[in-house]
């Protein structure tokens, strides 16, 4: 009974099929992964080594991107190793540590984006008091608990999680998520979902109605304000705007996904759906940045050149 209901390992599901092609998705996979490392840490050194850009909104932009990085580190590295394996198993420990990583980074990329639209807020509604507001003490106070938002939740998904005894080890996905286990579980989940339900609303849907709110007054702004501060003003929201709607979308999708039973959506629309969240933010973010911020893509440049 042991065995039955606290399984050691856990197996992949998703992988099959696809054996006869695994060494290309193995070559695409370490690519991309090498990519988001390049991309990600290029820009994230160039505002730690430049002083002029140790400011806010470039502070919150490379914790942004480090999330992605540790998002990424929990995914990529497993994804190579399972992609040229044949059991595609994954311990218990490791099961859960892989859940704690990738559902904290999710959780900080909207506290970190939340706190980037309350930063644009108050440098455009606020300009004469935004250094009296966003002074580098209460950016690193923001950015603390931005990740410390993340940590305490998923702390206590996971506690709930751990404790229920399992009648199966089948996951349907190429990676551990928390609703792929929990589904696993052979007494009720009703604790579970609720706990799910409230975290979900919490993280996701209070953040993005915050982030909303800010953007109808920073429009009210622009809207009565000149054309050329209008144009500044969107240029530098663009980024955020761009970045907060390909997320928002990816996780909702995601969120939906975890909705449907296995076998009801077909392989390939799982794992595209299933991998959105960890696999664009990561690759777009340090592009949008990088191209569309003046000042970083002029210091780039000049390391480039």
């Amino acid at each position: 009974m042991e065995n039955e209901t606290t399984p050691s390992y856990f197996f992949f599901t998703l992988f099959k099929g696809y054996e006869n092609v695994r060494i290309i998705y193995f070559l695409l996979t370490v690519i991309v992964y090498l990519l988001i490392i390049l991309f990600n840490l290029s820009i994230i050194l160039v505002v730690f080594k430049d002083k002029s850009l140790h400011e806010p909104m470039y502070l919150l932009i490379s914790c942004l991107l480090l999330n992605s990085l540790y998002g990424s580190s929990a995914l990529f590295p497993r994804l190579s190793v399972d992609l040229l394996s044949k059991t595609h198993a994954i311990s218990r420990p490791a099961c859960f540590t892989q859940i704690f990583v990738i559902y904290t980074y999710a959780i900080s990329e909207y506290t970190v984006l939340t706190m980037m639209a309350y930063d644009r807020y108050v440098a455009i509604c606020q300009p004469l008091q935004y250094h009296n507001i966003m002074t580098q003490r209460r950016t690193y106070q923001l950015i603390l608990c931005a990740f410390s938002w993340s940590i305490f939740w998923m702390t206590l998904v996971i506690y709930f999680s751990i404790r229920l005894p399992l009648c199966g080890s089948q996951i349907p996905r190429v990676y551990c998520s928390n609703w792929s286990v929990v589904r696993l579980s052979c007494v009720t989940t009703a604790a579970n979902n609720v706990l799910g339900l409230f975290v979900t609303v919490t993280t996701i849907f209070l953040p993005a109605g915050f982030i909303l709110f800010t953007y109808i007054r920073i429009l009210i702004v622009c809207h009565k304000s000149t054309s050329e501060f209008r144009g500044k003003a969107l240029q530098t929201c663009l980024p955020h705007i761009v970045n907060f709607v390909t997320y928002s979308l990816a996780t909702f999708s995601d969120i939906a996904l975890s909705r449907y039973e296995p076998g009801q959506i077909g392989n390939a629309i799982v794992l595209i759906i299933s991998l959105e969240f960890i696999l664009i933010p990561p690759l777009l973010n340090p592009l949008i940045y990088g191209l569309n911020l003046p000042d970083i893509r002029k210091k780039i440049l000049s390391l480039i050149i």
